[in-house]
């Protein structure tokens, strides 16, 4: 299907219902679809067209919503890009996707004017400051377009609608080429139709550079639900949204979920009408899924594992199994699999593998690979990376696992993050869950750094509880003897840190993921 009937479906089905809602501006799916009408008509009338780059540096609105079902109509693809990037991220994410034309928020502005070369070409469109001297202004664009539909998209399904730059976090970003089947094979088979007698509130707080933001966002639009749009995530402005909208579903990645229950004011709200909270994009904590089930008991959770090259989620664990109700046995056997990403959805195909590409045993650690309709059709003008990532049909992800006699799939960790010391694999993300485990310690990072004898040692970067004290000097040496004796209580003798390090806070991207390649560039080597 292609993914602009999405809107259509959702329009004559349920015309009048709120689709949109971002501060104080308010659509209903009637006006969401002339509003796309018109600036797709405006963007025809300027030369964009069939296979052209509309590029997006914005934080959320609706008007990023806009733009991306505007694209599809034009069969145009959509290049939202991560508005966080730095000036070397973006003119390379611009070189490598060539946009036609760039859909700028006003403070970004400056980024491509002030840029020592002319980074790009493509005319720009202002989305957010009525008065801006520079290039298009976004209000204007639509207000002159035909609210009647005059283009019809033409697209197969096959062809790419999305090019979604990865986190970038090393080396070069890439585009990741999505097709309307990335999108809609996941849709169909996971969200009901807009339905004149359901009503539901979907909360976006992901941005929609990312493919769990736009997914959800598409997806809401397809059910007919109401989408309340965040700019950025606020813990606070999260509640409150949450409570005057009675919000219904919501997307929420490990860190968000714990800034909202440790906020002061979290008991203030009222969240009673949160029905399910999906969670993904970094690895859960055991202990803040615990609270989180104590803490939302009217919600349901829902695990998803995806990446940006498969389309967002291939595995998921379901409501029931965060459901900790039983035996003493059953219940620590739901508390072991709160540490999985679930089981793969039944229409990708999903298999863990050596290196050299065999399936591997139960409990062995190996990549996980997938394959099936919504998978990435490569990268955007890199053909020795696509070969690299796609091989014999399979996405290989890089993220590495093992599977339990029950089918249910544990994540060891990135690929390229594993250390390799004196002949053994050890995983980062094992000895950081060990880490957080202990009472003072509330985040951790674990890198390799060089070593002659052995190759590599573990090193743990440590955030203690506030409470702690650490000076002294002493006062850290204590609490360090202390975290080390904890890992090797629970970890074979190799995997324990030779070295720990206090930090303030452990870097991480929008997602939550630990940005191991800024850690490494500051503590990857010996310090005296």
């Amino acid at each position: 299907m292609n993914t602009s009937e999405f809107l259509s479906i959702a329009c004559a089905i349920v015309p009048d219902r709120t689709a949109l809602v971002f501060n104080d501006t308010r659509f209903n799916f009637n006006q969401l679809q002339i509003r796309v009408n018109q600036l797709a008509d405006s963007l025809a009338s300027i030369g964009i067209g069939q296979g052209d780059r509309i590029a997006v540096m914005q934080v959320n609105s609706h008007r990023v919503i806009e733009i991306y079902f505007a694209a599809a109509q034009l069969d145009a693809i959509f290049v939202p890009i991560n508005f966080r990037a730095r000036s070397e991220e973006l003119e390379q994410m611009l070189r490598i996707a060539e946009p036609k034309i760039l859909f700028l928020g006003d403070r970004y502005v400056s980024l491509i004017t002030n840029a020592d070369e002319n980074i790009t070409q493509a005319p720009i469109v202002v989305m957010d400051n009525p008065a801006s001297d520079v290039g298009l202004i976004y209000e204007e664009l639509v207000s002159r377009g035909n609210p009647e539909p005059t283009h019809f998209p033409e697209s197969a399904d096959t062809d790419t609608t999305v090019i979604m730059f990865t986190a970038g976090t090393t080396g070069t970003p890439k585009g990741v080429m999505l097709t309307h089947d990335s999108f809609s094979s996941y849709i169909l088979s996971t969200v009901t139709p807009a339905d004149p007698e359901v009503y539901e509130t979907n909360l976006i707080s992901v941005p929609f550079y990312h493919i769990a933001g736009l997914q959800a966002a598409l997806s809401a639009i397809f059910g007919g639900r109401t989408l309340a749009i965040m700019q950025q995530f606020d813990a606070l402005s999260w509640l409150k949204l949450a409570q005057s909208e009675q919000v219904n579903r919501a997307m929420l990645v490990p860190t968000m979920l714990k800034q909202l229950m440790d906020h002061q004011n979290f008991s203030e709200y009222d969240l009673s009408n949160l029905a399910v909270i999906t969670y993904g994009a970094a690895p859960m904590p055991l202990e803040v899924i615990k609270q989180a089930i104590e803490s939302f008991p009217n919600a349901q959770f829902i695990n998803a594992f995806g990446q940006t090259e498969t389309a967002s989620t291939i595995t998921m664990l379901p409501p029931e199994d965060h459901i900790l109700e039983g035996s003493d046995s059953q219940i620590e056997k739901k508390l072991t699999h709160l540490t999985s990403i679930g089981k793969p959805l039944d229409d990708v195909e999903v298999m863990i593998v050596s290196e050299e590409g065999h399936p591997v045993e139960q409990g062995e650690v190996g990549e996980i690979v997938a394959r099936g309709e919504r998978m990435m059709k490569g990268y955007w003008g890199q053909e020795i990376e696509t070969q690299a990532t796609i091989r014999s049909g399979w996405i290989y992800t890089g993220d590495l696992a093992y599977q339990d006699e029950d089918d249910y799939i544990y994540l060891s960790g990135r690929a390229k993050d594993f250390i390799k010391r004196g002949g053994e694999m050890i995983s980062p993300d094992e000895v950081e869950q060990v880490l957080v485990s202990h009472s003072k310690i509330i985040d951790a990072a674990v890198i390799g750094i060089p070593d002659l004898e052995w190759g590599e040692e573990v090193r743990a970067l440590v955030v203690a509880n506030k409470t702690v004290a650490l000076s002294p000097s002493s006062s850290a040496s204590e609490l360090e003897k202390e975290l080390a004796d904890h890992c090797r209580a629970k970890l074979a003798s190799f995997k324990t840190p030779t070295s720990i390090i206090f930090i303030d806070d452990i870097p991480r991207n929008v997602m939550g993921k630990i940005l191991k390649r800024d850690l490494r560039e500051i503590y990857g080597y010996h310090i005296p």
